[in-house]
């Protein structure tokens, strides 16, 4: 059992990313930041433990910024053990770290080629 929250009226309550390998994708969140997976067949899974609740659907399709698409930030108390994790585990940097007003941070595909990000205010 998951520990879901209450609903908040007009908050951003689920996310869904799509994903050519669901599996492959899960594989990596749950080595690098330890979620876990609900799967609803082949072709869905829900995913826990991320600090919002989501899934991942099968799709020849992938999330990328300079697509247009919104850009998932994740935060990190060590940004540099954070790029290393992430790299042993198949993820692609897309932009290094850098600095900006207020913290650092870098920009990553994992495998299946969704873009995110990872900032710190250290």
């Amino acid at each position: 059992m998951h520990d879901i929250l209450e609903p908040l009226h007009h908050k951003i309550d689920y996310v869904e990313f799509a994903s050519a390998d669901p599996a492959r994708m899960c594989d990596f969140f749950g080595a690098t930041l330890g979620w876990s997976f609900e799967w609803f067949g082949e072709d869905y899974v829900a995913f826990h433990g991320a600090g919002l609740e989501g899934g991942i659907y099968r799709a020849d399709l992938a999330s990328r910024s300079a697509d247009g698409a919104t850009l998932v930030v994740f935060y990190s108390r060590d940004l540099e053990a954070s790029e290393r994790l992430f790299r042993t585990q198949g993820a692609s940097i897309i932009k290094p770290v850098f600095s900006f007003p207020g913290g650092r941070r870098f920009q990553f595909a994992e495998p299946t080629g969704n873009e995110f990000a990872v900032w710190s205010d250290s």
